[in-house]
């Protein structure tokens, strides 16, 4: 692990930097618009809406006895905000060395400064958005003790994507077809996760799929914490530090084998 070290250092010691650009990333993002920031929340509340307008108002949709909620458009909420987070997270994170290919050629900078800077801008939009859930699912139990669980699902949950977007961006930079699979992926990997359907409802001895995907865990956490008061289980912590660690290993891997060549190929 000395090659991921080595980057968690070079980026530890540019963190002043990192704020600096994790800000104006966001700033870029609205620029030239008359509403500003605004935009960056708007769409994914836009987003949300929608889907509850469409399942709870006009369907009336409604689950099985084993869902944590019957209403379809409650339940898809509390994991659809966790899965847009994640998608903008990685999908900009995957891009954003080939975006910045120029000035890392330039520049003697750390290249996990730009994914992480990619997750980071995505995590302060969503993360005060699923902040806004607390106190709207939180009279369904009683403000249960189990609310405060939410800090460390969250921050494990980035750190993996910092390291999932950084893994991809090197990817990505070796071979540009890995944009084109990745993206397909994170438009379809929504139906593999328990985010429109509880596990209970997937056809028996397929549930199991659920849990190839990273977000499998982390959205389990956030519904049952926000939907039931219940703190996640130990397989939920376990499969996300699995997601963590085996992460850690790979970028380790695709560092040390990429640090002579990643200029040349941005």
């Amino acid at each position: 692990m000395k090659s991921l070290a080595q980057e968690i250092k070079g980026l530890w010691n540019a963190r002043a930097l990192l704020v600096v650009m994790t800000v104006r990333d966001l700033k870029a993002r609205h620029a030239g618009s008359a509403f500003g920031m605004v935009w960056l929340y708007a769409q994914p509340l836009l987003t949300v809406a929608a889907y509850f307008l469409v399942f709870d108002i006009v369907f009336k949709l409604r689950l099985g006895e084993g869902a944590p909620t019957r209403a379809v458009g409650a339940y898809l909420i509390v994991g659809l905000v966790p899965w847009l987070a994640f998608s903008d997270a990685v999908g900009r994170g995957m891009m954003s060395l080939i975006d910045a290919g120029a000035l890392l050629q330039k520049n003697p900078m750390p290249p996990a400064l730009f994914p992480t800077r990619a997750v980071l801008s995505s995590a302060v939009v969503f993360v005060p958005l699923i902040a806004i859930l607390v106190p709207l699912y939180a009279p369904l139990h009683g403000f249960a003790p189990a609310l405060v669980l939410l800090l460390p699902l969250l921050a494990i949950a980035v750190l993996t994507w910092c390291l999932l977007a950084y893994a991809l961006a090197i990817l990505a930079a070796a071979l540009r077809d890995v944009t084109q699979v990745v993206t397909f992926v994170l438009g379809v990997g929504i139906f593999l996760s328990p985010v429109l359907f509880p596990p209970s409802m997937f056809p028996a001895g397929t549930a199991w799929v659920l849990w190839l995907n990273p977000m499998t865990p982390t959205i389990l956490g956030v519904q049952g914490i926000l939907l039931a008061g219940d703190a996640p289980g130990a397989g939920v912590w376990l499969a996300m530090l699995s997601w963590l660690s085996a992460l850690a290993v790979v970028l380790d891997r695709l560092i040390a084998r990429s640090r002579e060549q990643l200029i040349d190929w941005l």
